[in-house]
């Protein structure tokens, strides 16, 4: 097996597992959304930490973390604490499709993001993709009645957290298990007032979940594999296909909550969504062809300066 076929693999899992993360979600829909993110950000730290460790890699983690890229770390740290959580919450609360619709427009908002914070520029099909992808998020405002504020903040806050890592000089691994190191005390300080305050907890879903029932605390713990093994599959097939196809991976992932969303969870499929969904698909497909006329200009670019 080639190192190309090695990375396209390993993309696949990544995402399929991504895309079907959603059905984990809803297992833990009787623990509070705040707790379950909790449980995550510890569950990932303890494997990202062993993982890193068994590599000898603990002096890098802590150069990263004490090091000028500090505030970076931090503020990554803080992003994707939010997107986590607010995906949590979405699953939990019976809006999945909302939640593939935010990763959908994901591509595009991260357009938006490159142009204002490191001043790149639209080109060719970009401009219409956009304006598609606009226009789908005003058609289901003024059908639903409301924003859909969740896709808009998943789409914002994946979108940032993607800028910030790309000046942030460490791999993804490394990264993630700093940001989870720096957002496990506050995690340790929730999970104690879950436990002997009952902070976050409802009738319907009481605080304290860890250790009250099997099915609970197992999969509570599972919350740390669901998040790092994609991730590590995800690196791998970085480091081994071109970042165009990378990215294109993340349509599979959507496509699969989409999918769960109306498919398993029968959550309501409007025909505001039948006139939005298309409209982004459009527009992703605009996107894609020209991301791919890109490259393809870079690669000849390249050879003529060879």
């Amino acid at each position: 097996m080639t190192e190309t076929q090695k990375g396209y693999i390993a993309l696949l899992v990544a995402q399929t597992i991504w895309g079907l993360s959603p059905l984990y979600y809803k297992a833990v829909a009787d623990v509070p959304a705040f707790e379950v993110l909790a449980h995550r950000t510890l569950w990932t730290c303890v494997l990202f930490g062993l993982w890193i460790g068994f590599q000898g890699r603990l002096g890098e983690l802590r150069r990263l973390m004490t090091g000028p890229q500090a505030g970076k770390v931090l503020a990554a740290a803080l992003f994707v604490s939010v997107n986590w959580g607010l995906f949590i919450h979405a699953i939990q609360s019976g809006q999945a499709l909302e939640a593939s619709f935010g990763y959908y427009i994901f591509p595009l908002v991260a357009t938006v993001i490159g142009i204002a914070m490191f001043r790149e520029r639209l080109c060719g099909l970009q401009y219409p993709a956009l304006a598609l992808a606009a226009l789908a998020v005003v058609v289901l405002g003024v059908g639903l009645g409301a924003l859909p504020w969740i896709a808009l903040t998943l789409a914002f806050s994946f979108s940032v957290y993607g800028a910030i890592k790309k000046t942030l000089d460490a791999g993804p691994i490394l990264s993630v298990t700093a940001e989870v190191v720096i957002l496990v005390p506050v995690a340790l300080v929730w999970l104690i007032g879950a436990h002997l305050s009952g902070w976050g907890g409802t009738e319907i879903q009481p605080a304290g979940a860890f250790g009250r029932s099997l099915k609970d605390t197992v999969l509570l713990i599972f919350a740390g594999i669901v998040t790092g093994v994609p991730l590590i599959f995800f690196t791998a097939a970085a480091r081994r296909l071109p970042l165009t196809v990378v990215g294109m991976g993340q349509y599979w992932n959507s496509t699969l909550q989409f999918l769960v969303a109306v498919l398993i969870f029968a959550e309501p499929f409007t025909h505001w969504h039948a006139i939005a969904m298309p409209l982004i698909w459009i527009a992703l497909a605009l996107y894609t062809v020209e991301a791919f006329r890109r490259e393809a200009r870079a690669r000849k670019a390249r050879r003529a300066g060879t």
